[in-house]
């Protein structure tokens, strides 16, 4: 496996979840040349120097203020952590504890420091992971390819995964005749590939458990539509690189596969853009900052796309979900459509960082609502 950690959705529901006196979100843009990673480590030691400024002057507290800085500079002395990277870096501390997300996305340094984590850009890294899992299928072999932007792809070990499609069926050819007499010409070579199918599938099973990684398939002919109709893996894209696998490394599958997982967002932005052109009509949509709090607050929201890049400083009424804006991003205040995406997200929508040009109306977010407000 790569040196990438996305959170899964418990992870993104508990860091949501966290409230105290200090935290501390903070993006450094990373790179996993070892060599070359003392840039992120400069970076992210001038970002905890702002986060203790804010500290400071908010008159935080000396002693727990002491303990969140030790676990920072301890993370930043630890060389080996620093040895295994990727392209962002996501680290979430209180005085208590420290979590770190190693991203493939490339996200903007920042620091975040208020009362809850600052996760919005996690959502990008969610959305668009520009990562895939590469399932290199033929009669010959089967390998899967884990591949993520920037970084060399790498074949993962995968117990149980069939040597080739003859060997899985207990046979030397695929092409001989059962000892009945029933399993033989192009009907038989049909039930080896599904057998085969089925095993490539079981043996995936505990290694794609659990995860929303895009899973493109390389193969050719009847096998292509044989693994699709096989299976059980919700996140299969349906564009395949239809070609032999047998004659590509990994990084000649990682280069095919990228357009495909380009086609696919695209495909996806275009039709979240469509369905929110639908439900305007309907008074299901919503681009302003204070209905869209409103309706986050009491579980309103069914999808929310919003902006990756920016922060509006301020407050969101617990109850109420009104909306208070400050001038000055300090210790006490945070992101006001953050914390937007982390309600609508607690409350079971689909919440989808992007680029300001994919939102529609082109402004900070855009929410699609399960019934009009």
């Amino acid at each position: 496996m790569l040196f990438i950690d996305n959170p899964t959705r418990p992870e993104f529901a508990s860091l949501a979840a966290i409230r105290a006196d200090a935290c501390v979100s903070i993006y450094v843009k990373t790179t996993p040349l070892t060599q070359k990673t003392d840039a992120s480590r400069i970076d992210m030691g001038n970002l905890v120097r702002e986060a203790q400024t804010q500290l400071e002057s908010a008159g935080f507290d000396k002693r727990r203020l002491a303990s969140l800085l030790d676990q920072l500079n301890d993370l930043l002395d630890d060389a080996d952590f620093w040895r295994l990277q990727a392209n962002s870096l996501a680290i979430f501390a209180t005085p208590e504890k420290i979590w770190t997300f190693r991203l493939a996305n490339d996200l903007a340094s920042m620091v975040q420091v208020s009362d809850r984590m600052h996760l919005k850009p996690l959502f990008r890294a969610s959305t668009f992971a520009h990562s895939a899992f590469i399932l290199a299928l033929s009669e010959n072999a089967a390998r899967l390819v884990e591949m993520h932007a920037d970084l060399p792809p790498e074949t993962v070990s995968v117990p149980g995964m069939p040597k080739d499609a003859a060997s899985s069926a207990g046979k030397s050819t695929l092409n001989d005749r059962s000892f009945s007499g029933r399993i033989h010409g192009a009907e038989g070579h049909n039930v080896r590939l599904q057998q085969y199918a089925r095993r490539v599938d079981a043996a995936l099973r505990p290694i794609l458990a659990g995860r929303e990684t895009p899973l493109i398939v390389a193969a050719t002919g009847r096998l292509e539509s044989v693994f699709a109709q096989i299976n059980s893996y919700p996140h299969l894209l349906p564009e395949t690189i239809s070609d032999s696998p047998d004659r590509f490394k990994d990084a000649e599958l990682a280069t095919r596969a990228r357009p495909i997982l380009d086609n696919a967002y695209a495909k996806e932005i275009g039709e979240m853009q469509a369905l929110f052109e639908k439900r305007a009509g309907d008074r299901r949509t919503t681009t302003d900052i204070s209905d869209a709090a409103r309706a986050a607050t009491f579980g309103a929201i069914q999808t929310l796309l919003v902006d990756i890049d920016s922060v509006i400083p301020g407050y969101v009424d617990d109850e109420t979900g009104a909306v208070t804006l400050v001038e000055k991003d300090d210790a006490k205040a945070y992101g006001i459509v953050d914390e937007i995406a982390a309600r609508a997200f607690a409350a079971g929508a689909r919440v989808m960082g992007v680029r300001r040009e994919d939102i529609p109306g082109g402004g900070e977010l855009a929410a699609i609502l399960r019934y009009p407000m």
